[in-house]
């Protein structure tokens, strides 16, 4: 199993395309995905503000599979690191700790002044781009991203995406380098 650990934000887990390849690729044993419960609620308030169609009971079904399928992803235990944390959002301090108990090298987040590097390389961790994360993914890996990548494709049914439509998906995700870099590989997808 790998040790290169990554800590998934709430930012990462919603909206689910994103969350669904990472879900995917956290299977590959490539690295050690990480969250916490912290993160779960902050993911699932925010899918039920913007989706009155989904039940908090079918998301907490979505939270239950992902901590049941990703080995050693819950982090727990982080509580008392937080009050000694110092971020731009004071409400972000929950995924540091989670991070620093974790032992995460990465915190994958789209909102990277959140989490300064300043403040972050105090505890040997670094954050990143779910693109920039992804891609160094597939340079480490393209055959077991690909088919990671396929899996999730194919396993779309409602409604079903070309290999085309998931890439154009991937790429409003703002994940235009990993999908450059996926392009050539499009008949693996």
């Amino acid at each position: 199993m790998a040790t290169f650990t990554a800590l998934y934000d709430a930012c990462v887990l919603y909206p689910a395309p994103l969350r669904d390849l990472l879900l995917e690729l956290a299977l590959t044993d490539l690295f050690r995905a990480k969250w916490s419960s912290h993160i779960h609620d902050e993911w699932i308030r925010a899918v039920l503000e913007d989706r009155p169609d989904l039940t908090a009971v079918q998301l907490r079904r979505t939270r239950d599979l992902m901590d049941m399928h990703a080995r050693d992803c819950l982090v727990e235990h982080f509580e008392e690191l937080i009050p000694s944390l110092t971020l731009p959002d004071p409400n972000d301090r929950h995924v540091l700790a989670a991070a620093i108990r974790g032992r995460a090298d990465v915190i994958v987040t789209y909102n990277l002044t959140d989490f300064p590097d300043k403040e972050l390389q105090k505890y040997g961790i670094t954050p990143q781009h779910p693109d920039e994360f992804l891609l160094h993914l597939f340079n480490l890996a393209p055959n077991i991203v690909c088919a990671a990548a396929r899996t999730h494709r194919v396993r779309l049914k409602h409604p079903p995406k070309t290999t085309a439509e998931y890439l154009e998906t991937l790429e409003r995700q703002s994940l235009t380098q990993f999908v450059a870099a996926l392009r050539p590989y499009a008949a693996h997808l």
